[in-house]
């Protein structure tokens, strides 16, 4: 099949990648937008993993304050270089991340960042609400309706879990990996805090 312009244009406005790697993905998958832009985000997923392990020691730390003056966040995005740390799309994404987690009101970074004991307690708690009814469920049963109650929990509370506010297609994980595709080097959540007056 003929690859035009218009399909790279088309994918290249969706994916955001640079027009060669839309051509290429197009010749892959015979010129199937939807399929080429698949094959776009596993080259993304690819790249982002590749650069995960790479030392990310400079970046940037953002606000955001919420019109009312009632919530606010801090945030440091951390990159490879000071370079990446200048870019207006690297600060574009420090300053939504801030924005999100005024919104979301996030409390971990990953999964990673809950402890054993919150973990513990959450597994206890879960099993409890399963059991409700008295009868005690088959053992496989139990362990799919605890890991929803997890997954359910994550998203609600893990910021690279959750959807973008400012698009509820992609998660912050999603949303993290293009950055590090498009700008070409590792780019780590450090850390965050979000502020609601009087609160304690």
């Amino acid at each position: 099949m003929e690859i035009t312009t218009a399909m790279v244009k088309t994918l290249r406005e969706r994916t955001n990648a640079g027009i060669m790697e839309c051509k290429r993905a197009l010749e892959e998958a015979d010129g199937d937008l939807a399929k080429a832009a698949e094959l776009l985000r596993q080259k993304e997923l690819s790249k982002a993993a590749k650069k995960s392990d790479r030392v990310a020691a400079q970046g940037v730390i953002d606000a955001y304050i919420h019109s009312n003056g009632r919530y606010g966040a801090l945030v440091e995005l951390n990159c490879e270089t000071d370079f990446v740390a200048r870019t207006d799309a690297f600060r574009a994404l420090v300053h939504d991340l801030a924005l999100h987690i005024v919104a979301k009101n996030p409390t971990y970074i990953s999964p990673e960042d809950i402890s054993a004991e919150v973990m513990g307690a959450l597994r206890e708690t879960f099993q409890a609400e399963a059991t409700e009814d008295g009868r005690q469920k088959p053992a496989d049963i139990m362990e799919k309706i605890l890991s929803g109650k997890l997954d359910k929990y994550y998203t609600d509370t893990v910021l690279l879990r959750q959807t973008f506010v400012r698009d509820e297609e992609r998660t912050i994980q999603e949303l993290l990996t293009e950055a590090i595709a498009t700008l070409g080097e590792n780019i780590v959540i450090r850390r965050f805090a979000r502020f609601e007056l009087g609160e304690g």
